[in-house]
C-alpha cells in the first residue's frame, strides 16, 4: 500500500470532519514539515488549484502562532479556515476574551476585538494560501542560522476571480 496515497486521503477527511471542507488532493507539496519544535505542517494544491497549508502540532497554537507560522514559512495567508460549524469561531473566542478583560463594555467593534480574536486556540489549524512570497517553502531547522531552511521550490499566486 502506497503511503503518500493513505496520507492524501488523511488530509482530506481531516478537512472534512475539521474544517468542512470537501478538498480532493492533487499534489502535495511539503509533507509533514517541521514548523516548530513540537508542530508539522503539509502543504498542498488541491484539484481545484487552491493551495492549504494544514498544520498541527503536540502544542498549544493559538490563531497568533499559526499566523507567524504561515509568515516565515513564506506563505501569504488569504483566509484562516474556521472549525466546522463555526464560521464566527476567532470573532467568539475574541468577543469573549475581550469580556473578560473588560467586562463593563457593552459596545464591542471589530477594531476592539482584532488582538483578542489572535488568542484564539487553532490546533489543527487550515489555512487558505494566497502566494508563496519568493518561490521556496521554508520549514523549521534549529541548526540553520535564521532558524528555517528551504523546503520546496513552489511558484503559486492565487488570481481572484469574479
Amino acid at each position: 500500500m502506497d503511503d503518500a496515497w493513505l496520507d492524501e486521503v488523511a488530509l482530506e477527511r481531516e478537512a472534512k470532519a475539521g474544517f468542512g471542507m470537501n478538498i480532493e488532493i492533487d499534489k502535495v507539496i511539503a509533507h509533514e514539515i517541521d514548523v516548530s519544535r513540537a508542530s508539522k505542517a503539509s502543504v498542498y494544491l488541491t484539484k481545484k488549484k487552491q493551495l492549504l497549508c494544514y498544520i498541527h502540532g503536540q502544542s498549544r497554537l493559538q490563531l497568533s502562532d499559526v499566523r507567524k507560522i504561515v509568515t516565515r514559512m513564506g506563505l501569504r495567508a488569504e483566509l484562516y479556515m474556521p472549525p466546522v460549524g463555526q464560521p464566527n469561531y476567532f470573532d467568539d473566542i475574541g468577543r469573549d476574551k475581550f469580556r473578560d478583560v473588560f467586562p463593563g463594555r457593552s459596545h464591542i467593534s471589530d477594531h476592539d476585538i482584532a488582538y483578542y480574536r489572535t488568542l484564539a486556540p487553532y490546533n489543527p489549524a487550515l489555512v487558505l494560501v494566497a502566494e508563496v512570497t519568493h518561490g521556496v517553502i521554508y520549514q523549521y531547522d534549529s541548526d540553520a542560522s535564521s532558524d528555517w531552511r528551504p523546503a520546496a521550490k513552489f511558484a503559486y499566486r492565487r488570481i481572484k476571480t469574479s
